[in-house]
């Protein structure tokens, strides 16, 4: 049985670009590679990493070729102390050696990593080339391929090297989640339960309900499954229109805006997450758990300033427990994470903004509550995750 195709228009406006979501869409990414960048493309790069190339890229790669593409590969390392000023560097020069120019492009073939290396690369190479998104992880089908955001971490934060770079175009086959790892599974769920915390009660319980009939543990059994096949499709193509409604009335995240609408909302759960993510030296945590982690801090702590009900809290938690055991955390040090906090992006005039919740559906920015108030969520939070 072929899924059919959802195509979501996204009205950007510097761009705007068209995503497709199918079975199968991945052997014939050359046609669509051509219609999202026109005949005069000629040359194209591949950023994947080793694991996934190995799997998708030839594939990949000779649909591309029929396509009248010159096509060469670069293979980024996974995990998020790769993503690093230094391989966006790596990138660069392997663009120059094989003479990628103005009307050529990049393809980012991989999860959060491959894109973001691949979008920041494509951004600041001449100035700005096309580049395309097939991501083949859960999280960078929902969340990173989405939006335009790319950037690469550093000492000082992550994240915080970076630019707004709306792809030409996204390419979603999510034949290609049988291959992946319970952990990556995991990791693509907690963004979505994020989605739903922050979108509405119509999402996190579409997600609980997909969750119930479809457990985790037992996902990689059910791709033969045409119920599961459809409701998967429909879950990841929800979770992009709802991300995609955010970002196009809010491109550049402007910093003025506080409103229900602002892309800031995005960030719920991001605060912890990526503090642990640095006291942790990115190596760890997958993104998505430390994201887990920072929905339960971020609900916690709404619970505490009497914003966010005890029935809300409660929903939110258990939704997140179905997608699996997030990592212990011990010995983390709560002043470590405190200080990484001073890094966190959302800083604005020297004061930390939080995104909590007033409900699900109902986020929230606000300045962020007294250190001792936060200090003692975290410390009661980190002693239960130990």
């Amino acid at each position: 049985m072929t899924i059919k195709k959802i195509k979501i228009d996204i009205p950007f406006k510097a761009s705007a670009y068209r995503i497709v979501i199918g079975r199968d869409l991945l052997a014939k990414c050359g046609k669509w590679a051509r219609k999202c960048l026109g005949n005069d493309a000629a040359s194209l790069v591949v950023v994947s990493n080793p694991t996934v190339f190995g799997v998708y890229g030839k594939l990949v790669e000779e649909s591309l070729c029929v396509e009248g593409f010159a096509v060469s590969h670069f293979l980024v390392k996974d995990g998020e102390r790769h993503k690093n000023i230094r391989i966006a560097e790596s990138a660069l020069s392997f663009f120059a050696e094989n003479g990628l120019s103005r009307t050529d492009a990049v393809v980012a073939l991989g999860g959060g990593v491959a894109g973001d290396i691949a979008g920041f690369a494509a951004a600041i190479y001449l100035r700005g080339v096309p580049f395309l998104q097939m991501p083949t992880t859960l999280l960078s089908m929902i969340d990173s391929s989405v939006g335009g955001k790319t950037g690469v971490n550093s000492a000082f934060g992550k994240n915080l090297i970076g630019s707004f770079h709306q792809p030409s175009g996204v390419l979603i086959d999510p034949e290609v989640l049988q291959t992946l790892p319970v952990r990556e599974l995991t990791a693509g769920f907690c963004e979505i339960v994020k989605h739903g915390a922050i979108g509405g009660k119509a999402l996190l319980t579409q997600t609980d309900e997909f969750l119930s009939a479809f457990p985790i543990k037992t996902f990689s059994d059910n791709h033969t499954n045409s119920i599961f096949r459809s409701e998967i499709s429909n879950l990841i193509a929800a979770n992009v229109e709802f991300k995609a409604s955010i970002v196009a009335g809010d491109e550049g995240e402007l910093s003025t805006r506080l409103d229900r609408k602002s892309r800031k909302i995005l960030n719920f759960g991001h605060t912890l997450a990526h503090a642990l993510e640095k006291v942790t030296d990115y190596k760890y945590l997958k993104h998505g758990e430390a994201v887990g982690y920072g929905i339960l801090f971020a609900a916690e702590l709404s619970k505490t300033l009497a914003l966010c009900g005890e029935k809300d809290v409660k929903l939110l938690n258990d939704v997140l427990h179905r997608v699996g055991p997030l990592p212990p955390l011990a010995n983390i040090d709560p002043k470590a994470v405190l200080e990484a906090f001073r890094f966190d992006k959302k800083q604005l005039d020297g004061s930390l903004q939080m995104v909590l919740l007033k409900g699900i559906g109902k986020p929230v920015i606000v300045a962020a509550p007294s250190s001792t108030v936060i200090r003692q969520v975290l410390t009661k939070l980190l002693q239960k995750w130990a």
